[in-house]
């Protein structure tokens, strides 16, 4: 379409900008392929042996040979464990029958698990337990990097946490009826999940996208609502599976769910950095809406440093929205993006966020506090949420090469998790060539869920999976080039279309709709 008209450049005025761009000079991300510290390159056993308050790791076996790895029990040492055999096939028996978790939820006929979201009051209470704890006993955290293949959760016998008995989650139902201004007419949520799944399954990037402008602002309008009714700062039971960046790689992010199972066969925390860089930012954002309306206690997404006005205009989303839709939809979309969730608090131990720590933050309660929405300031609690990063500097608290925030070091680390009792944090806004690297003696991991970032890294992405016995593992996407990718979304096409062959000729399956009135 061009470049905008000056009409068009006086509208975005009352959008904020930053002055600093997102990676302009950086070598961060660079200089994390060059010196990384993932597992893999971990050569002694003994120095997985942690202090008594620090999560116990165990070794990860390499990548080549990763699909040989089942967890077993040792005898050497409780709570380690040693890897052989095959990989579970992706058909898995558990209380909702026989299912294939490699396809969408229409063809396997899953009913949503329990909610994960907890209430504010219950949460509270178990992070009291945990700093109260963190002095005496020993972390009951366990990261685990030899299952990097496994699309499912393999129970281990392993010390369950406290944290582990969660009480008074918040009980929502899947979304059926979604309500907006002005329309009457009712939409099928699955409908449009599985439309946008055919456009990635198609393997082609088009001219527009497969859902209309109106339809959007639908889905944009019931996430707002969504999103504000859920907490700044969510509380969230494990199992979950937390993903990093994926940064509008739309057959990656199905690639993803493929491996890890569609929802909501699993519980899912995306850290943020939904579009931008990738040429399907929008394909992949809706999506992620949509199942974040009708799974809305099992499907969480935070804000990442992308998910911000002046950022989308440089770096690709803005540009997007203008070619495929209109401005307005990019408008929509920012305000969406000011009503994301900030951090998430996993099972009291695990602090998930997009970008890293702040040296304003003394409590939790002042990212609860944040109200929404809101955009990204130049400085700040929020700033430094989402664009911080972890370093090996002399001081706590240095600049950031990037221009924003501050890079933090080991010594911030380790007050920031004795202070709060939280075992591990869990980032993400750098690629990483493994898809996840740790820092800190592993009290802190980079999960990059976006393999062959921008088609030049060669990077794997990765997943973490938490069980619920606070078992991390991590599920490894390797890189494809845009050839093999197309191919991969190639086969998944032809198996999702016996899949709904299957579907048609058995009961119908359960579909979530939402109307724009009542």
């Amino acid at each position: 379409m061009g470049n905008s008209s000056s009409k068009q450049k006086d509208s975005l005025k009352s959008y904020p900008s930053f002055t600093r761009s997102d990676t302009q000079n950086s070598t961060k991300s660079s200089r994390s392929l060059r010196s990384r510290r993932s597992l893999s390159r971990d050569s002694d056993a003994s120095s997985f042996k942690t202090a008594s308050n620090s999560p116990a790791l165990l070794p990860n076996t390499s990548r080549k040979n990763s699909s040989n790895a089942v967890a077993t029990e040792s005898n050497d040492q409780a709570g380690s464990y040693t890897y052989e055999g095959d990989l579970p096939t992706l058909n898995v028996t558990g209380p909702d029958g026989t299912i294939n978790t490699s396809l969408p939820p229409s063809m396997m006929q899953v009913e949503p698990k329990q909610p994960i979201l907890r209430n504010n009051s219950d949460a509270q209470d178990d992070l009291l337990n945990s700093v109260r704890q963190s002095d005496t006993t020993a972390g009951d955290l366990t990261i685990n990097a030899a299952n990097t293949t496994s699309a499912v959760d393999i129970p281990t016998p392993s010390r369950k946490s406290s944290f582990s008995n969660y009480t008074t989650p918040f009980q929502s139902p899947v979304q059926t009826k979604i309500t907006g201004p002005g329309a009457q007419a009712s939409i099928d949520v699955e409908e449009l999940i599985q439309r946008l799944l055919d456009a990635g399954y198609a393997g082609k990037r088009t001219k527009s996208v497969c859902l209309k402008n109106s339809e959007i602002a639908l889905i944009c309008a019931k996430a707002q609502e969504i999103f504000l009714s859920q907490p700044t700062l969510l509380e969230l039971s494990p199992p979950v599976k937390i993903v990093g960046d994926v940064h509008g790689q739309f057959g990656d992010l199905i690639r993803m769910f493929t491996k890890c199972g569609f929802p909501p066969a699993a519980n899912y925390l995306f850290l943020g950095d939904y579009v931008d860089r990738g040429k399907q930012s929008l394909e992949t954002i809706l999506l992620l809406l949509c199942y974040k309306i009708k799974y809305p206690e099992n499907f969480f997404l935070l804000r990442g440093n992308h998910e911000c006005a002046n950022v989308t205009r440089v770096y690709g989303f803005y540009d997007e929205c203008k070619r495929r839709c209109n401005i307005k939809t990019w408008k929509i979309f920012i305000d969406t993006f000011n009503t994301l969730p900030l951090a998430a608090i996993v099972a009291g131990k695990i602090f998930c966020v997009h970008g890293g720590l702040s040296p304003v933050l003394n409590s939790m309660d002042e990212i609860r506090n944040v109200n929404r929405p809101t955009d990204v300031p130049d400085f700040g609690l929020i700033n430094d949420l989402l664009w911080s990063d972890p370093s090996d500097a002399q001081n706590e608290w240095e600049d950031n090469e990037r221009g924003v925030s501050y890079c933090f070091n080991n010594v911030a680390i380790n007050k920031f998790l004795a202070r709060f009792g939280f075992d591990l944090v869990c980032r993400a806004h750098m690629v990483v060539e493994d898809g996840y690297e740790f820092f800190n003696d592993r009290s802190l991991v980079t999960v990059f869920s976006a393999p062959n970032y921008c088609g030049e890294f060669d990077n794997w992405g990765a997943v973490m999976s938490v069980s619920e016995e606070l078992l991390c593992s991590f599920e490894l996407l390797d890189p494809l080039d845009s050839v093999a990718l197309k191919q991969v979304m190639r086969k998944g096409k032809h198996e999702r279309r016996i899949a709904n062959l299957a579907t048609q000729s058995g009961p119908g399956s359960h579909h979530g709709s939402f109307s724009a009135g009542n």
